[in-house]
């Protein structure tokens, strides 16, 4: 019996990092709030929300993404356990090596570096500035 709604096999992998990480469901303390946004009515009379708290580190998510309490707990287990493994990671984990790859893109240009850019943009200024205006003679 599949505990959420989702493939067994998107669940097997789930236990799995859990298991791997050392996060056993006993340490996670789990709570439901009402959700907030669209819905309608019904968003204020069921409690949807998911917030977990993982006592042994102290970190906790909240989820409120899908209208289903099942598939929310399963989506803040997913973020819980990437959190924690980030956590531990540090360095070498997928959150620090986008920010890595960001911070690398918006580092200032060597000298020569720039001076090649601004050479190539004033050579394509150069080819549309040949070309003349458009529909001045008739065309």
């Amino acid at each position: 019996m599949s505990i959420f709604p989702v493939s067994p096999e998107k669940e097997r992998a789930l236990l799995e990092r859990m298991r791997r990480l050392g996060v056993r469901e006993e340490e996670i303390e789990e709570g439901f709030i009402r959700s907030s946004g669209p819905g309608g009515q019904r968003i204020n009379k069921a409690s949807t929300c998911v917030r977990l708290r993982h006592r042994p580190s102290g970190v906790s998510v909240k989820c409120m993404e899908a209208r289903s309490r099942a598939l929310n707990r399963y989506i803040a287990r997913r973020r819980l356990v990437d959190r924690i493994e980030e956590i531990r990671r540090g360095r070498e984990s997928a959150a620090e090596q986008e920010r890595e790859r960001i911070r690398r893109r918006k580092r200032r240009r060597s000298r020569r570096a720039k001076e090649r850019m601004l050479e190539a943009k004033r050579r394509r200024a150069a080819v549309k500035a040949a070309r003349g205006p458009v529909g001045a003679d008739g065309q």
